[in-house]
């Protein structure tokens, strides 16, 4: 009774605090109902993961967005691998639908090339004689003792490593020759055999037969038994060579024109495996080819070589040959462009604001293909697969021959046509953008290079270069041997053994997330002055 009457002079005391006017905002003039929440389990998911992603988005360095996509697994993501030299049979519908990405076959480049064309034909007369003189030479007249492996076909090495001298000498050709009159072309950079990776979510996709079995035997998936889940998608690849600028080039399309019903790419949601693509547990790696806080981070042209086409089945027949040359294109250009994304801010949670353009050439030396790509989307995880109307788009080109033979150390039938083409890449100049091109970025710090804070940098910048490195863990990953596979899971025929393995004791040793670990041991005689009871280093894992 006490406690009763306590609390009703505390609110009468509250109640004289408050001001008319403050009484008088209580109303408004149009009801305003509070939102209805989704209590189901599915809703109660969604929540959550918009949390997340709201988190992601507020992290204000690059390096802490790219750990914070890899806290949930300490062993790392189980990886659908895309690679730049491996396309399996028919891998185009997979390609299109793990990277949203429309193709337009064309015969010449796009409208936003018609300003190239007339400076191209000059620069091309003053060129032609020095990139004939570079073909002879690279492709019949040098001796190569080449360093060859057992990894490749050794026909796919010599070509690619033909491709790779000749594609140097043209790019160092036709960029002194421009950089004369196009400042943009002597201030890029230019790197030889990068290294280009990306990763991103895939949702929509058929669940595997392990994950559908595991469902069964629990009776709280007895409704969702066929409920898709995020699949990781890791990119890899490495071209000839790369071109960066400091500032991103012009879009081939409006940014609205993305919406656009007939880019719309057909679903692919049976398993990888299917196809031809496996997958491997690894680190999430967003890597353009630099470090984050380089000055020039917009591709602007990369060159990649084809020979992969040699050592796939006659079988697969020139159509498929061609479908895996865009495939090629679409995932080379795709990832780079990702990758820059990330750099910006932006991440396979976080869609990017505006779009991103890069110019992607395939070559053996002889045949060239040419590809310009618009990147306008990043999210495709379960929650926008099907609601997101944006798509990304592809310009692309057959191959086209360069030269038809070398004879006694001369070059017949040089097609200058081909050689404009690739020249217009090099006159497409980058433009400044209107709007903010790191919008989800902080303002002070957008780098670790930026923090104040001496050990938190040093400890984001160690912690950030080991984990896209991908070593492997102290510890090896949790394994099931095959016998245990038979003998205990498909058939349980050792039951009167003791339960000790993490699989009989109902503990999936991967969903382990990358802060569970001891952090590193501070011996007494290093630690601060004077006696400090602190045994382990601080940590600065991003709060996701």
């Amino acid at each position: 009774m006490y406690r009763l009457e306590t609390t009703k002079r505390f609110f009468l005391r509250l109640s004289r605090h408050h001001s008319q006017a403050a009484l008088q905002n209580e109303y408004s003039d149009t009801p305003e109902y509070p939102e209805i929440l989704d209590n189901s389990l599915q809703g109660r998911k969604i929540r959550v993961r918009e949390a997340l992603f709201e988190k992601i988005k507020q992290l204000e360095t690059v390096e802490e967005k790219q750990i914070a996509l890899n806290m949930p697994r300490f062993y790392g993501w189980k990886c659908v691998m895309l690679r730049d030299d491996k396309i399996p049979f028919n891998a185009m519908p997979l390609v299109q639908c793990y990277t949203r990405s429309h193709f337009i076959p064309v015969e010449n480049l796009p409208d936003a090339y018609c300003d190239t064309v007339k400076p191209a034909e000059e620069i091309c007369k003053e060129v032609k004689s020095f990139i004939e003189d570079a073909i002879s030479i690279e492709m019949e007249g040098v001796a190569r003792n080449l360093n060859l492996s057992n990894d490749k076909p050794i026909n796919t090495q010599k070509e690619n490593e033909i491709a790779r001298n000749l594609v140097r000498q043209i790019n160092r050709i036709i960029a002194n020759n421009g950089a004369e009159k196009f400042p943009h072309i002597l201030s890029m950079q230019v790197d030889h055999d990068p290294r280009h990776e990306a990763f991103w979510f895939v949702g929509g996709v058929d669940i595997p037969t392990g994950v559908r079995k595991w469902r069964k035997q629990q009776s709280w998936y007895k409704d969702r038994m066929n409920e898709n889940f995020d699949r990781p998608v890791q990119y890899i690849g490495s071209p000839f060579v790369a071109l960066r600028s400091h500032l991103p080039l012009k879009p081939l399309i409006s940014y609205n024109e993305a919406e656009n019903p007939d880019f719309k790419v057909e679903k692919f949601s049976y398993t990888p495996q299917n196809v031809g693509y496996f997958s491997s547990f690894r680190h999430g790696t967003n890597i353009p080819g630099f470090w984050p806080g380089d000055y020039d981070e917009f591709g602007f042209l990369s060159y990649h070589g084809r020979g992969h086409i040699l050592s796939r089945k006659d079988s697969f027949g020139q159509d498929d040959n061609l479908e895996a040359l865009h495939c090629q294109a679409i995932k080379a250009s795709f990832g780079w462009l990702l990758a820059q994304a990330n750099y910006q801010g932006f991440t396979t949670y976080n869609d990017i604001t505006y779009p991103l353009v890069t110019q992607t050439v395939i070559t053996n030396g002889q045949l060239w293909s040419f590809y310009a790509y618009q990147l306008n989307t990043l999210v495709m995880h379960n929650e926008n697969i099907d609601d997101n109307p944006k798509h990304n788009v592809c310009f692309g080109t057959k191959p086209l021959k360069l030269y038809e033979t070398i004879e006694n150390g001369k070059v017949k039938g040089l097609n200058e046509d081909v050689l404009k083409m690739l020249i217009q890449f090099y006159l497409n100049q980058p433009e400044e953008r209107e709007h903010d091109l790191k919008p989800y970025l902080g303002k002070e710090n957008q780098i670790v290079a930026d923090i104040e804070d001496d050990n938190k940098r040093c400890w984001l910048e160690s912690r950030y270069k080991h984990l896209v490195s991908n070593r492997p863990k102290h510890f090896l990953l949790p394994e099931t041997y095959l016998w245990e596979r038979i003998y205990k899971i498909q058939h349980n025929t050792r039951f009167h053994e003791a339960k000790r393995r993490p699989f009989e004791l109902g503990i999936y040793p991967f969903k382990r997330r990358l802060n569970e670990h001891l952090p590193p041991y501070i011996p007494k005689a290093l630690r601060p002055y004077p006696k400090s009871k602190k045994k382990f280093e601080t940590t600065y894992y991003p709060d996701v």
